[in-house]
């Protein structure tokens, strides 16, 4: 009974197949129909080409009109040198007043500097006293300032009375008066005082 027993328990116990899932029924993809295209009439468009928009004309600017030489209604501008100084002499219609750095020339305590900023003046006759000088200068010294004031002076007047010759007259009195003076003071150089001076030595 005992060999009986474990020979049962040796034997392996043969295990019951398992039952299959069912497999589920393949269905194709439904096919949608497509419909056939149609052929429709086209219909030309007429294409309309735009207007033309007027362009509003471009404003014009007026011109002034230049002033006539001679009629009194101008203002020149004119310039003069002498040394390190320069001057600019403005001119235009007036009585007759003459002003050196905005101070009236009557003002001037020195007589020489008034006569030689007024010397152009002289050959002008009467007319000299139907305009205004104002004569603005810059650096140098007083007569270098009044120097450079007489030919702005003369210059300013040329411009101004054009067709009574005066160039001719400032030339044959004094040419100076309308030619600016290019001279300028020699550099000073090095052992001595001055351009030319040399410092004196003595072994004595």
């Amino acid at each position: 009974m005992a060999a009986e027993k474990t020979e049962e328990k040796k034997q392996p116990r043969k295990k019951a197949p398992k039952a299959k899932a069912a497999e589920a029924p393949v269905t194709a993809p439904a096919v949608t129909p497509v419909a056939a295209p149609t052929s429709a009439p086209v219909v030309a468009t007429p294409v309309v080409a735009p207007a033309p928009v007027a362009k509003a004309p471009a404003p014009t600017k007026k011109k002034r009109a230049a002033p006539k030489k001679g009629d009194g209604s101008k203002t020149l501008v004119a310039r003069g040198k002498r040394k390190t100084s320069i001057a600019r002499a403005t001119i235009s219609k007036g009585k007759g007043v003459v002003r050196f750095n905005s101070q009236n020339v009557s003002a001037l305590q020195n007589k020489f500097v008034r006569d030689i900023i007024l010397e152009p003046l002289r050959f002008l006759g009467p007319e000299a006293h139907e305009v205004d000088i104002s004569v603005s200068t810059l650096g140098g010294g007083m007569m270098g300032q009044a120097q450079a004031a007489r030919t702005a002076i003369a210059n300013a007047l040329v411009l101004y009375f054009d067709q009574a010759g005066l160039k001719e007259k400032f030339i044959d009195a004094d040419r100076s008066l309308v030619v600016e003076d290019t001279r300028r003071v020699e550099s000073k150089k090095f052992r001595g005082p001055k351009a030319r001076a040399r410092f004196q030595k003595s072994y004595r």
